[in-house]
């Protein structure tokens, strides 16, 4: 006799959960998506490519892909670098400086930018010392990187720090009694266990910044052709009521940035399975 024994789950059944998802999803996510793509189809093809191919709005986006993707690439970094010294060792003040991290989530924007703005400036704390090396930040794309790299970095950490905590030490210990050396460690053990982590960091700080505009718009200089991000853009022209053509750019915006996130999200899911 077979008995046949059903998961048990506190929550309701998988019809009405999903359901309630995929209506949750669609009244707060996909219908707003959709209405841009309805209002941009209004538009006649050379319309739209008029505008979206336009040599100011082609800088803007370069300036926006390019910075966000150095911004998350130094957080690939010294986000690595931060969550393991969270985890590995304890000192002094370690608690305050796990709070730190997640200051640019609770930190308005527009008061992060002010506050960088004012730090990188010719006046700055920073800035003064920058200036006379040749080195500006303040109204350049430079200051754009430093405000993607502040409000990204908690994306990093946070997503790294678990893994680094649930990793087995005694692993890393036995390669090193087997003669392992410490880059061999890092590189053979640990990395591993940490790409998929690090992938998802990555992708989240990445994302942030391709839609980031408070802390962006005071230290950018928001010069045409030279400083001025895509949402800077968007928000331009919605200004000017070209409703077309600020959905047209949107538009552009989030078929690149989704391609973009799927790519690195099949990366991170073949990393999984590879690691694993």
């Amino acid at each position: 006799m077979v008995t046949l024994t059903k998961r048990y789950s506190v929550l309701p059944g998988f019809n009405l959960a999903l359901g309630l998802t995929l209506l949750y999803l669609s009244l707060i996510v996909l219908i707003p998506l959709s209405t841009v793509f309805i209002k941009t189809a209004t538009m006649s093809w050379g319309d739209f490519w008029s505008t979206i191919s336009n040599a100011r709005v082609v800088a803007s986006y370069r300036l926006t892909f390019g910075a966000s993707l150095l911004a998350a690439i130094i957080n690939l970094v010294f986000g690595l670098l931060v969550a393991w010294v969270l985890v590995r060792y304890s000192f002094w003040g370690k608690r305050i400086l796990d709070a730190l991290v997640d200051l640019p989530f609770a930190l308005p924007t527009a008061v992060a930018g002010i506050a960088l703005t004012a730090i990188y400036s010719s006046h700055g704390w920073v800035g003064r010392y920058l200036e006379p090396l040749g080195f500006k930040v303040a109204f350049t794309p430079w200051g754009i990187v430093v405000a993607l790299i502040f409000i990204g970095l908690p994306f990093v950490v946070r997503t790294v720090q678990p893994i680094l905590q649930e990793a087995e030490i005694e692993v890393e210990e036995a390669a090193v009694s087997l003669g392992a050396s410490r880059w061999q460690t890092f590189t053979l053990i640990i990395l591993p266990n940490l790409w998929p982590a690090l992938l998802t960091g990555f992708a989240l700080a990445f994302a942030r910044g391709l839609g980031e505009y408070g802390s962006v718009v005071f230290i950018a200089g928001n010069m045409p052709m030279v400083s001025e991000i895509t949402p800077l853009l968007i928000i331009t022209k919605l200004e000017q009521y070209d409703y077309q053509g600020a959905t047209a750019i949107a538009v552009v915006m989030l078929v690149v940035s989704f391609t973009l996130l799927f790519l690195i999200n099949s990366l991170q899911w073949w990393s999984s399975r590879r690691y694993h």
